[in-house]
């Protein structure tokens, strides 16, 4: 009978170690594994730079005394980096339960022979409802109403023309990458009745929802009472929204975004609403997290802020926990990773 592998399950309040724990036995069994756990503080303790890498919650020498001996971890936000590699020379398998292994350095871990894996899709429910969610919110003028209902009033004059909210039906909404955030979006607008455009060069027109028309981003900005941002943040889409593509929308417009903070030009947009040029924003990422407290969106008119929680859902953690599991039991069964963030490192072993 072959021993049991040893396992660090590094888990926070978001996806818990019980969820990890689960997972991993429904995919291998509870005999498979040695299972010991770490428990992070993030979210309470907002995660950040450890060491080298990026986004991560913990310290390198806890990880260093939980990982000894252990061959496979899986986490959200442990920090991987060349110290923990170093210390810890039996780690073969580092899953991430996250679209981006940020928290781990993948040179180093290529290095150490180490495989990095990570989870993309695992937020893209919740991320597309949360969009739809803020943007209703924002076009209905939903938070200005719940203010005025706390504070005492029945206050009709939300009825009249000039103060009245958008729809989406009949409205044409531009979703600024066709991804798998941006098409589920699509598929939704498309139910409620919008014309849909996607603008995304690298987008197969066939993969879009029937209805939904790729086109370009000036044409996508001039013709769109709603812009929602869902592309990746690269070099090239850094600051694709600024003042110059804010001023092409049409007056009385949305724009969106629950996809990356620098993507979008956030002075600009702030004085796009004080002018009265956008009818609206609604977000939940920032170029800087968090929001500063004088920050002019938190007092610019009718917009919608959420503290960068888009993917925040339950199903998302139990998703999660099932995606790390299931590169474990791959391992385990020496097949290759479905999403390997470092591929040298399966050629060199």
């Amino acid at each position: 009978m072959n021993e049991p592998i040893p396992v660090l399950l590094a888990g926070d309040d978001f996806v818990l170690n019980r969820l990890l724990v689960e997972a991993l036995h429904a995919q291998s069994g509870p005999s498979a594994w040695e299972v010991r756990e770490l428990e992070l503080s993030w979210p309470h303790v907002p995660f950040g730079k450890v060491a080298e890498v990026d986004e991560a919650s913990g310290s390198e020498e806890a990880m260093i005394e939980a990982l000894a001996g252990a061959r496979v971890c899986l986490t959200q936000m442990a920090p991987l980096t060349e110290r923990v590699l170093a210390a810890c020379p039996d780690l073969e398998l580092f899953a991430v339960s996250r679209g981006g292994p940020v928290n781990a350095n993948l040179a180093a871990a290529t290095e150490h022979g180490v495989r990095v894996t990570f989870a993309p899709g695992r937020n893209a429910e919740a991320t597309a409802e949360h969009t739809l969610a803020l943007m209703l919110a924002a076009m209905r003028r939903v938070p200005q109403a719940q203010e005025s209902m706390r504070a005492g009033r029945w206050d009709s004059g939300f009825y009249a023309y000039q103060a009245t909210g958008l729809e989406i039906a009949g409205s044409t909404v531009g979703l600024v990458g066709g991804g798998a955030i941006g098409t589920r979006v699509a598929r939704a607008l498309l139910a409620l009745g919008a014309t849909v455009l996607v603008a995304d060069p690298y987008a197969d027109p066939a993969a879009l929802p029937a209805g939904a028309r790729l086109v370009s981003l000036p044409e996508l900005l001039a013709s769109s009472s709603v812009v929602s941002l869902h592309a990746r943040l690269t070099e090239e889409t850094a600051g694709l929204i600024g003042a110059d593509e804010l001023a092409a929308m049409p007056e009385g417009s949305v724009l969106v975004n629950c996809a990356r903070g620098g993507l979008l030009d956030y002075g600009a947009l702030a004085e796009s609403l004080a002018a009265g040029h956008l009818f609206a924003a609604a977000l939940d990422v920032y170029d800087e997290e968090p929001l500063a407290a004088g920050h002019p969106l938190r007092s610019a008119p009718n917009v919608v802020l959420s503290p960068h929680l888009a993917g925040a859902s339950r199903a998302t953690a139990r998703r999660a926990a099932t995606m790390v599991a299931a590169e474990a039991g791959r391992w385990l069964r020496g097949e290759p990773p479905l999403h390997c963030a470092n591929p040298a490192v399966l050629e060199a072993s």
